[in-house]
């Protein structure tokens, strides 16, 4: 297994490490589209991704 590339700000994301991928047309969600990698800081910059706390913890959850 090798490292991933965040495709907005370049960033190596190592193996162990979360990212996020999807399917969007010019920066937008689609069915179908270019494939986009995320880190998880460019993931909750683009609103694909936030923090929820529940009964004193907080997770992270990706697509609402």
């Amino acid at each position: 297994m090798g490292n991933i590339k965040c495709d907005k700000c370049g960033r190596i994301i190592g193996y162990p490490e979360r990212y996020l991928v999807v399917d969007e047309k010019n920066g937008e969600e689609v069915a179908k589209g270019d494939t986009v990698r995320y880190c998880v800081e460019c993931a909750l910059d683009k609103g694909y991704a936030h923090y929820r706390e529940e009964k004193g913890e907080r997770t992270l959850t990706f697509l609402p």
